[in-house]
């Protein structure tokens, strides 16, 4: 199936040129630098601006998907605004994707959109050769999988599951660099304290 047979896609706020920032501005702007796959958005970091129209803006809503339009990934960001201050829309480097349909869960459709087989996709028909890009026309036909939202659950479950034992495993690794590092402060330490 392809993915405009289960969502809308559009493409983030339109701005010319560099996003204004206001420090009393209304809204959040969501840029490439404040979004990634594994934290979700950091909303603290989105910069506060005004609307570019008196058009109602179309704001970001919980479950959206943020997709990178140009860059070397074309990664995927879930939207969960529980924990945005202000309303948010996303900068025009984005398109948002919005599932119309109950067959998938957004959760699983940003992991899919992650994944190699729509990565190599999107490789393969980005433009561009320095600052590579996908136009809509592709993203809208990306090829996505539709199990069943009990599969979509288990695998979720996993990724759950294996994100957890990679940051169990990069703690770990954090805390033996700086026992290594007390160690070797210590033996310098020690040899400054013995009689010459």
């Amino acid at each position: 199936m392809k993915l405009n047979q289960i969502a809308t896609i559009s493409a983030g706020h339109p701005y010319r040129g560099k996003i204004p920032e206001i420090d009393s501005g209304s809204m959040a702007v969501v840029q490439m630098r404040d979004a990634s796959p594994e934290g979700g958005v950091d909303w603290s970091a989105c910069l506060r601006s005004e609307p570019t129209s008196k058009k109602e803006p179309d704001w970001l809503q919980t479950g959206d998907i943020l997709v990178a339009a140009r860059g070397s990934t074309n990664y995927a960001v879930l939207v969960d605004t529980g924990l945005a201050s202000l309303p948010a829309v996303a900068a025009p480097h984005f398109y948002v994707v919005r599932l119309h349909s109950e067959a998938l869960s957004p959760e699983f459709l940003a992991w899919q959109l992650n994944q190699s087989p729509c990565q190599r996709y999107f490789e393969l028909h980005a433009e561009g050769s320095a600052a590579k890009s996908i136009r809509r026309q592709v993203l809208e036909e990306a090829p996505i999988g539709i199990p069943s939202l009990a599969r979509q659950a288990a695998i979720m479950k996993l990724v759950h599951s294996l994100r957890e034992e990679r940051n169990l495993m990069q703690q770990l690794q954090r805390n033996g660099e700086q026992m290594m590092q007390a160690i070797a402060a210590s033996l310098l330490e020690q040899s400054d304290q013995q009689p010459k």
